[in-house]
């Protein structure tokens, strides 16, 4: 009996497996090159609303030390 669980469980496993390997193969892909290509055009297109490149007003940083701390 422990057999014919196992053996169930192993083709139930493996139907997985092949479904999912369906859904991947149908997956709409692009060349690298053309993501990379469209990737740098959004960010050339979006890099004056950027922080990382435009920084962030020292008015307001919400990371900005509100109080200071002195050692003595």
């Amino acid at each position: 009996m422990s057999g014919k669980v196992c053996s169930s469980n192993s083709v139930v496993q493996a139907r997985r497996v092949v479904e999912q390997l369906r859904v991947e193969a149908n997956i709409d892909r692009i060349k690298v090159s053309l993501a990379a290509t469209e990737l740098v055009q959004y960010c050339q297109d979006h890099r004056r609303s950027d922080p990382l490149i435009t920084g962030i007003a020292a008015s307001s940083n919400p990371f900005k030390d509100k109080k200071t701390c002195v050692l003595l």
